[in-house]
Formats: structure tokens, C-alpha cells, sequence
């Protein structure tokens, strides 16, 4: 039994768990930083954050152990169980749910609290692994990909209606999975042309939109011209994606800005563009008072880049940090916690952080392609895409190229429920690729 271990131990991806540890450690230190104070008695002290966080990091490693002790064909047995439990979960949630900040997305334990969509996340990339996995599943068809779209993004509807858009928003990661296991590139371009066709629906005036679609289509039909005399079928795509659009662009879009979106999140949205709301989307709005609206919800990326940027090339130093010192910076132990490093350390530690994220997710793409078995490569992808996900989305909020939606920042950011769920995520990695010579279905 003991040689037994030893194997397993001497299996186990040394350089995935170093990274890790690095990451664990900046966070502690970066929560320790935000948090100390001159008058503080101790080191230590049971009332601050970061020693909760030290907490789950204890807890973290306890798991990671238990995890690497299991049999790694337990995970790919109970997929789809895991699965099924974790959304009965997130159901419950909505019902008896503890409202945090306006979400309904929090479940309580005594004193301890967790979101269930950070642990749907787990569940999600083992059962989505498995049915990609499965010997009858060809993911060429349009079934097969409906179902695993469904897969993926069922928790991601119902963490919605919880109204935790931010967290919604991480499950469509699993998008670049599926295209790695074969979803077509039409998929891509129709997404990227959904973005680009609201941005030009927020950009662009309405009416002068209108005007730039139809001449945008009346040119595309001059350039096929002899194509669309011979055959019907490119007249009707052409003639359908125009009508799409046009409805798109002109009640789909402004319906959801009126009926569906909370003003903060139009705020958020419209800051990121650098543009004011308009009228039509201002909902509370008073006379003369949209401009002091508009300011307020961009405080906070405005704080994080004032504290960015006065990092500078090296840094304040460690706890030398005006920003960080005096709390100017809303939650900067959580959502903004990128703005401590970079005002304590500056461009320099900015870019070292950067390149150890950037090390650890190259490692687990090399993790998944040395694979044997399909659902240890899938998984992989899928925990690649999820911290890619939170690392572009998190630091992109912190200078104000993406919209505030509560995304944290993996390892670094302080909570329970995000380490502890981004921990397992990677040790059921580490113990499954110690399997790697193994075909685990």
C-alpha cells in the first residue's frame, strides 16, 4: 500500500501544484495587505480576512489530499450524480437563498457561507467531460451539441434567476470546449458578429444604424449578384440575416436595456464604452442628475485605475500602497484585488502575476494533450477555460475593459467558496493526469 503511494505521489504534476501554491500565497499576501493596519496587536487576528483565507487554504490542501487519494475513475463514475445534485442545489438556492449585495445566489451554514454556483462549476466540467467522453456520443451532430450546449449552460440559467449575472456569465466558457472537441467555426463567427452587432446597437444612433445595416446588405448583395440570380437559398439567408438584425438591433436590444437589465448593470455597461446612458435607458433618472448617475457607477474602475497607476514601473512597495492603505478602492480584497498587486508592486509584479497565470494554464493545456483518455482532456480544457475566463474578465474589470459583474480573480481573490472551488478544480486535475497511462471513461 505505501509503495502504492509513493507511485501515485511520484505521478502526481510537480509543477502544476507550485504554481498553484505561488498563486495561494500572492492572494494571502495581497488580502494580508489590503487588511493590516499600523494598530494592529498581531500577526494574526480571527476578525480579519485574510486569516479566514489562511483558514481555507488548510482546507483546500485537506481536500487536495483526500482528492489524491481517491480513485480516479470515482470522478468520471459520478459525473453525471455530481451533476444532477448540483443543480437540485442551485434550485433550492433561489428558494431559500441568503441575499448578499442583491444576489440570491448564497446558501448559509451556520456562520459559514458558499455560493452553490461556484461548486455547480466542478460538477459542470466533470459531466460535461463525460458525455463528450462517452462512446456514443458524436458531437458532428446537431443533437448531440444541443445537448451539451444544454449541458453546459443549464446552471447558467438558473444562477440567473438567483441574479448573479457575473457568475452566469463564467459558464459560458464551456463554449471553448466544445469547440475544441469540434463545434464548427460558424459558431464563432456568428457569435463574434452577435457582439459586434450590439456594440453597433449601443454605438451607433438607432435610426443611422438602421440606414448602415440595409446598405451594409444591399452591398453584400451587389458582391453576389450572379450568385443570387441563379439560386434562392443565398437570397433567403441573405434577406433572414438583415431581418435578424434589424429586429435585433431595433427592439431586441433596447427591450432587454428597459425590461431586463438593473441599472447598474446598464451603468457598467455603458461606462466600459465610455459613453453616457441614454434617456431612454435611465431609469432612475431625475432632471438634471444623469451626469452625477454616471459618475457614481464609475467609481470604482476609476479608483482601480488611479490605484494602477500610480504603481508605476516597480511599485510602492508592500504595504506601502496609498489606495490600498486607505480603502479607496471598493472591494479590494475580493472583486479588485488585482489593484493591490499592481499599486504594490507595479508594472513589474503586474507582469509576473500575469506570466504565472498565464504558465499555469499553458501547463494544463499541455496536461490535456498528453492524455489518453478523452474525459481527462476534456476536463482539462474545461478547468483551463474556467480560470481563463475569471483571469481575462477580472482583470479586464480593474482598467475599465470590461463591465463590473463580479468576476474574481482565481487564488488571489478572498472568499471560501472561490478557493476552495478552484482548489478541487485543479487537484481532480492533478488525479486524473496521474492516471494519464489509464483510459478513463
Amino acid at each position: 500500500m505505501s509503495s502504492l503511494k509513493k507511485s501515485l505521489f511520484y505521478r502526481i504534476d510537480g509543477v502544476m501544484i507550485m504554481l498553484y501554491i505561488f498563486l495561494v500565497i500572492i492572494g494571502l499576501l495581497t488580502v494580508f495587505s489590503v487588511e493590516h493596519r499600523s494598530t494592529d496587536v498581531t500577526i494574526f487576528m480571527a476578525n480579519k480576512n485574510y486569516s479566514k483565507q489562511v483558514i481555507f487554504f488548510g482546507y483546500s490542501l485537506f481536500l487536495g489530499l483526500i482528492i489524491l487519494l481517491t480513485d480516479s475513475k470515482f470522478f468520471a463514475s459520478t459525473a453525471f450524480l455530481g451533476y444532477t445534485v448540483g443543480v437540485f442545489v442551485l434550485i433550492i438556492t433561489i428558494f431559500i437563498g441568503v441575499d448578499v449585495k442583491g444576489s440570491h445566489s448564497w446558501l448559509g451554514i451556520g456562520s459559514f457561507r458558499f455560493q452553490p454556483g461556484e461548486v455547480c462549476k466542478i460538477f459542470t466540467a466533470l459531466a460535461l467531460a463525460k458525455f463528450l467522453s462517452l462512446p456514443e456520443t458524436n458531437f458532428k451532430t446537431l443533437r448531440h451539441r444541443l445537448m451539451g450546449v444544454a449541458l453546459a449552460l443549464g446552471p447558467a440559467v438558473i444562477v440567473l434567476l438567483q441574479n448573479e449575472t457575473g457568475l452566469a456569465l463564467v459558464y459560458f466558457c464551456f463554449l471553448l470546449v466544445m469547440y475544441r472537441e469540434g463545434l464548427p467555426n460558424a459558431v464563432l463567427v456568428i457569435g463574434f458578429s452577435l457582439i459586434a452587432l450590439v456594440l453597433g446597437t449601443l454605438l451607433v444612433e438607432r435610426k443611422l444604424f438602421f440606414v448602415l445595416l440595409t446598405l451594409l446588405a444591399a452591398l453584400i448583395g451587389f458582391m453576389m449578384r450572379s450568385l443570387l440570380r441563379r439560386k434562392m437559398a443565398p437570397r433567403i439567408i441573405l434577406g433572414g440575416a438583415w431581418v435578424f438584425c434589424i429586429v435585433f438591433s431595433q427592439l431586441a436590444v433596447p427591450m432587454v436595456f428597459k425590461h431586463v437589465l438593473k441599472q447598474h448593470q446598464i451603468d457598467r455597461i455603458y461606462s466600459m464604452l465610455g459613453k453616457e446612458v441614454p434617456v431612454e435607458y435611465n431609469k432612475n433618472a431625475e432632471e438634471g442628475s444623469d451626469e452625477k448617475k454616471v459618475n457614481a457607477s464609475e467609481y470604482n474602475v476609476l479608483q482601480s485605475k488611479i490605484a494602477i497607476g500610480s504603481g508605476g514601473f516597480w511599485g510602492k512597495g508592500f504595504l506601502n500602497g496609498t489606495s490600498t492603505k486607505n480603502q479607496f478602492v471598493p472591494e479590494q480584497n475580493t472583486d479588485f484585488i488585482f489593484t493591490a498587486v499592481a499599486e504594490q508592486f507595479g508594472f513589474i509584479g503586474s507582469l509576473t502575476l500575469i506570466t504565472i497565470y498565464v504558465s499555469l494554464m499553458l501547463r494544463i493545456i499541455f496536461v490535456a494533450e498528453r492524455q489518453r483518455s478523452a474525459f481527462t482532456r476534456i476536463y482539462a480544457y474545461c478547468v483551463a477555460s474556467i480560470l481563463f475566463f475569471h483571469f481575462a474578465v477580472n482583470i479586464s474589470m480593474t482598467i475599465g475593459l470590461a463591465p463590473v459583474i463580479g468576476i474574481t480573480l482565481p487564488f488571489l481573490s478572498y472568499g471560501g467558496s472561490s478557493l476552495l472551488s478552484f482548489s478541487i478544480l485543479i487537484f481532480i486535475l492533478i488525479r486524473l493526469d496521474a492516471d494519464r497511462q489509464a483510459m478513463i471513461r
